[in-house]
């Protein structure tokens, strides 16, 4: 009898588990797609615009073999870049690793973004 209420334990955990990171997927899923809407529907603007500062953000993964031994190691890169415009006003923008090794902090040009998206920016 012990035995059957501990899987039956197991059981209901394992679901709760399962449906708390399907939720978490899910939610993810939907914020991304309401980012990628309210981009689409933004107006695309150029602005004069100073390069304020960068910043890189690196996210390392271990992918464990079926038999719990070894694996593998993989990691992705982010850049950013933060932009202050003439009011002041300042936007951190995700850029490509080509745009960031580009651009330095300083620069001043033109900026050409939608929303959160950057689409490009030509220095002075």
């Amino acid at each position: 009898m012990g035995f059957e209420l501990g899987f039956g334990m197991f059981g209901v955990l394992f679901a709760i588990v399962f449906v708390l990171v399907l939720s978490i997927i899910i939610v993810t899923m939907v914020k991304g797609i309401g980012q990628w809407n309210r981009n689409n529907h933004s107006p695309r603007l150029t602005v004069d615009a100073t390069v304020v500062t960068k910043r890189i953000d690196v996210t390392h993964h271990h992918q464990a073999n079926a038999n719990g031994m070894g694996g593998f190691d993989t990691s992705s890169t982010s850049y950013y870049v933060t932009f202050q415009v003439n009011s002041g006003d300042r936007m951190e923008l995700q850029v490509t690793g080509n745009e960031y090794g580009l651009l330095v902090e300083g620069d001043r040009g033109i900026l050409n973004f939608q929303g959160t998206r950057y689409l490009g920016f030509d220095p002075r």
